[in-house]
């Protein structure tokens, strides 16, 4: 692990993002129809997600266990994509990218593993960091 033991506490924030590609149009209205077999996917997924953000730490070698004082997981529709944002939140002497994209990370699979049974084309395409903010530089991807 590296030595966080000088750094000082500071806010620290990010945000993260997953895209989940669907097979269309009848795989996103069963969804928000809430029809899949499963359950509700984004309840069960957002739950899903914020244990993977508290559990960082315990899946990831290198990850500092921390405090998280906020976390969200808000989802959209775009066509047969769902965008999963995620934002993590804490004062502690080391960022949350990670957790913020292991959360991200747990919410697409929790999608697709509660879709696969109904859509055989469900693809996670993507899972970035979006933006960051505290300790020695912010960070914000280009849209």
């Amino acid at each position: 692990m590296v030595d966080i033991t000088h750094k000082s506490v500071t806010l620290r924030t990010a945000k993260a993002q997953a895209v989940v590609r669907t097979g269309g149009e009848e795989t996103i209205r069963a969804v928000l129809e809430k029809r899949v077999p499963k359950g509700d996917v984004f309840e069960m997924s957002k739950a899903a997600g914020l244990l993977g953000i508290k559990q960082t730490a315990y899946l990831l070698p290198d990850c500092h266990p921390l405090p998280i004082e906020f976390a969200s997981v808000t989802f959209a529709v775009d066509g047969p994509d769902i965008i999963i944002t995620v934002q993590v939140k804490t004062h502690y002497k080391t960022g949350v990218e990670v957790e913020a994209m292991h959360g991200a990370s747990v919410v697409a699979l929790t999608v697709y593993d509660m879709l696969k049974p109904l859509d055989k084309q469900i693809e996670i395409r993507r899972i970035r960091l979006l933006e960051k903010t505290g300790g020695k530089s912010d960070f914000k991807a280009d849209a």
